[in-house]
C-alpha cells in the first residue's frame, strides 16, 4: 500500500497538467541564461573572424569636401557633365592610356523609347514654333536652333526605326595619388585631356564619399549625375579600342589578333627605322625576321644580316644572296683598318680618320683586354702612325688608299717605348692562333641585295671581336653609299657583354637614321640585354618592337621596360609560337606571324622540316638526272 501511494505520487508530479514548482522555474531560467551566454560567445567568435571585407577595406578613411584620404592615399572623383555635338571613336582612349592609377565607372540607364519619342515630339513642336515666330518678326535665322532641330528629327527617325536606343549615361573617374599636390596635378591632367575634346567635367564637391562608392566594383550609382545620350555616341566612349596598324605602304608583318586585320607597316615612316625583337628560344623570332627580310627584298630594300647560328643560309640560297662565312679557316677576310671610300656631305678625311682610330681603339681593347690610361694614349698615337705608314693622313684621298694591317700596328708598337706589352698581346692575332682572321686585306664582295655574315664556326672568345669587325665593315659600307637598308644583328646580347662593343652598337643605332638604314637587334637573353645601360638605350632609340613569347624569369623586366599591363604580360607568357605584341611608335597590337606555304618553305628554322626539304631536293635532282640519262636530255637543259 505504501509503495503504490509512492508511485501514484511520482506520477502526479510528472503530469503536465500539474503546476510547475518554483525550483523547476529556477532551473529553466538558469538554462536560458546559459544558452544566452553561449550565443553571446558565438557572436563574439564570429565577429573576430577576418572576412574578405576586412582584408580589402582601408584601416582609416577621412572624408573631405572634394577628396578622400584612404590610409596614406588620396582620391578624388570627377564626373563628366557636358559633351560636344560630335565625339570621335576612341575619344576615351587617352584617359585609359595615361600612366596613372584610375578607377572608371560607366552607368547606362535605359529609358522608355515611347516616353522619349513623346518628349522629343513636344521639343520639336516648341522649336519649330520658335523658328516660325522669329521668321515672322523678320529676325535673322538662328543656325544653332536649326541644327538642333535637324539633330532631333534624325534622332526621332533612328529611335522609331529601332536602329538607336536611348540611355541616361553617367561617367565617373576616381583619381588616386600619394599626396594632395600630386592629386591636384593628376586631376588637372585628366580635366585638360577631356577639355581638349570639348568634354567638360566637374569634381564631386561635398559628395566625395558618394563619388568614391560609385566607382567601386559594386554597381552602385550614388552620384546619379547622367547625360541623355543615344547608343551611337555611347559606343564611341568604349575605352578598349584595338589599334589599327594597316597602312598603304610597307611590309605585312602579321595578323592583328584583336580584330583579324592586317598589320601592314613601313618601318621607315617612323622617326627612326630601328627595331628590337625579344623572345625565348623557339618562340619564332628568327622566323618573323626572315619573313620581314623576304618581303622587304621584294620591295627593293637591301638587307645585311649578322648570323651567329647559320640560320639564314637557306634563305640566302633561295633568293640568290651573298653568304659570307667568317672563320679562322675561311677564305673570306675582313680588314679592321678599312676606311669608307666616301661618305658625302661635308665630311673631311681627318674626321673619317679620327672616327676610325676611335673605333679601332675599342676593337683593340676587346682583343687584348683592359689597358691603362698611358697605354690608351700610346695606342692612339700608334694607330695614327700606322695609317701614316701607308700614307694615309688628314689630307689623303681616301678613294685611292691601301689600308694597313694588324701586323703594321704591331710593328709600330714595337718601335715605340712602352708599347712592347701591347704588341706582345696583339701578336696572337698576327702570327699566333688567330692570325688568319684579322691580319689580311678585305676580299669579300658585297654587290648583292642580301648579304649574310655567318660567325657560327668561330670560337666563343672570338665572336664579340668578329661581330665588332663585321659591324664596322658594314658601317663603312653604309656610309660609302646612301641606300635604303636594313641591318639585322641576331643574338645581339653577344655585343652587350663588353662595354666597348655595346657602346659601338649603340652609336650605330643612334646614327644609322641619317644614312637611310634601320637596325634590328634580336636577342633571347633579355636580362643580359636590358640590364646593360646601352641595351636600354638601344630599346629607347628603336621605334619598333616585337615581343614574342617570354619566359617567367624575364617577363617582369619586359613588363617594366615596355610598361605593359597585366593582361599584356600574361599574353606574352601564354602566347604560342609566332604570337606576341607588335609595337610601332605609340601604337601596339597583339600579332600572329603568318606566312604563305612558299614563304614557309624558305624561312622555316625547324630542323625536321629543313631535313625534309633537303631530302626532297635530293630526290628531285636524282629524278632529273635519271630522266636525263634515260631520255638523252642534257643536264644543262633542265636547269641543274
Amino acid at each position: 500500500m505504501f509503495g503504490r501511494n509512492k508511485i501514484k505520487q511520482a506520477n502526479t508530479k510528472s503530469s503536465p497538467s500539474q503546476p510547475i514548482s518554483p525550483p523547476d522555474k529556477k532551473v529553466i531560467k538558469e538554462n536560458l541564461a546559459k544558452e544566452r551566454e553561449l550565443l553571446e560567445e558565438e557572436k563574439i567568435f564570429r565577429e573576430g573572424i577576418v572576412s574578405v571585407r576586412d582584408i580589402i577595406s582601408p584601416t582609416a578613411l577621412k572624408i573631405e569636401s572634394n577628396f578622400l584620404q584612404l590610409n596614406n592615399l588620396y582620391a578624388r572623383t570627377l564626373f563628366v557633365m557636358t559633351y560636344p555635338r560630335y565625339v570621335t571613336i576612341g575619344w576615351f582612349a587617352p584617359i585609359i592610356n595615361e600612366s596613372m592609377t584610375l578607377d572608371i565607372s560607366m552607368f547606362f540607364h535605359p529609358l522608355d523609347i515611347q516616353l522619349v519619342l513623346k518628349q522629343l515630339r513636344n521639343k520639336v513642336g516648341t522649336m519649330e514654333a520658335q523658328i516660325i515666330a522669329d521668321n515672322e518678326k523678320g529676325a535673322p535665322r538662328d543656325p544653332i536652333s536649326e541644327t538642333a532641330l535637324r539633330d532631333i528629327e534624325g534622332l526621332r527617325d533612328a529611335l522609331s526605326q529601332g536602329t538607336e536606343k536611348f540611355f541616361q549615361f553617367a561617367l565617373y573617374i576616381t583619381i588616386y595619388a600619394k599626396d594632395k599636390s600630386d592629386l591636384d596635378l593628376a586631376s588637372d591632367r585628366v580635366e585638360n585631356l577631356l577639355g581638349t575634346q570639348l568634354i567638360y567635367s566637374r569634381r564631386a564637391l561635398f559628395q566625395s564619399e558618394q563619388g568614391f562608392n560609385s566607382t567601386l566594383p559594386l554597381g552602385n550609382d550614388e552620384l546619379a549625375i547622367s547625360t541623355n545620350m543615344n547608343s551611337s555616341p555611347i559606343a564611341s566612349s568604349f575605352p578598349f579600342v584595338s589599334s589599327e596598324l594597316t597602312s598603304d605602304n610597307g611590309v605585312l608583318y602579321g595578323i592583328n589578333r584583336h580584330n583579324n586585320s592586317l598589320i601592314l607597316f613601313d618601318r621607315f615612316s617612323l622617326q627612326n627605322a630601328n627595331a628590337v625583337v625579344f623572345a625565348t628560344s623557339g618562340a619564332g623570332k628568327s622566323y618573323a625576321i626572315k619573313l620581314e627580310v623576304l618581303r622587304s627584298l621584294m620591295l627593293g630594300t637591301d638587307v645585311i644580316i649578322v648570323d651567329p647560328e647559320n640560320e639564314y643560309q637557306h634563305l640566302s640560297e633561295a633568293v640568290g644572296g651573298a653568304y659570307i662565312n667568317v672563320s679562322l679557316n675561311s677564305e673570306s677576310k675582313l680588314n679592321p683598318f678599312d676606311l669608307p671610300k666616301g661618305i658625302g656631305g661635308d665630311a673631311k678625311p681627318e674626321d673619317i680618320l679620327r672616327s676610325a682610330v676611335i673605333t679601332l681603339k675599342g676593337l683593340i681593347r676587346l682583343m687584348i683586354g683592359e689597358i691603362t690610361n698611358v697605354e690608351d694614349s700610346l695606342l692612339d698615337r700608334a694607330l695614327l702612325e700606322t695609317y701614316a705608314k701607308k700614307d694615309i693622313t688628314s689630307s689623303s684621298d681616301l678613294a685611292n688608299i691601301e689600308p694597313p694591317l694588324m701586323s703594321d700596328l704591331e710593328e709600330v708598337l714595337l718601335s715605340m717605348e712602352g708599347g712592347e706589352d701591347m704588341a706582345l698581346r696583339i701578336k696572337k692575332y698576327t702570327e699566333g692562333t688567330f692570325s688568319g682572321l684579322f691580319n689580311n686585306p678585305t676580299n669579300v664582295q658585297v654587290d648583292n641585295q642580301l648579304i649574310v655574315f655567318c660567325i657560327r664556326d668561330l670560337e666563343d672568345e672570338l665572336r664579340p671581336i668578329a661581330m665588332y669587325v663585321i659591324m664596322n665593315y658594314i658601317w663603312n659600307l653604309v656610309r660609302s653609299e646612301l641606300k635604303k637598308r636594313i641591318l639585322i644583328v641576331d643574338e645581339a646580347w653577344i655585343m652587350m657583354r663588353h662595354e666597348d662593343s655595346a657602346k659601338f652598337m649603340f652609336a650605330l643605332v643612334k646614327r644609322c637614321r641619317k644614312y637611310y638604314m634601320g637596325i634590328t637587334t634580336i636577342t633571347q637573353d633579355v636580362n643580359d640585354f636590358l640590364t646593360s645601360a646601352f641595351g636600354n638605350a638601344i630599346v629607347t632609340n628603336s621605334s619598333m618592337q616585337l615581343l614574342l613569347k617570354q619566359s617567367p624569369a624575364a617577363v617582369g623586366l619586359i613588363q617594366k621596360t615596355f610598361m605593359l599591363t597585366e593582361g599584356e604580360k600574361y599574353l606574352l607568357l601564354e602566347s604560342g609560337v609566332g604570337e606576341g605584341i607588335f609595337f610601332a611608335g605609340a601604337k601596339h597590337a597583339a600579332i600572329k606571324i603568318q606566312a604563305s606555304y612558299a614563304e614557309h618553305q624558305i624561312i622555316t628554322s625547324d630542323p625536321r622540316q629543313l631535313l625534309e626539304i633537303e631530302e626532297a631536293k635530293k630526290e628531285f635532282e636524282e629524278s632529273i638526272l635519271a630522266e636525263a640519262e634515260n631520255g638523252g636530255t642534257s643536264v644543262n637543259e633542265v636547269g641543274i
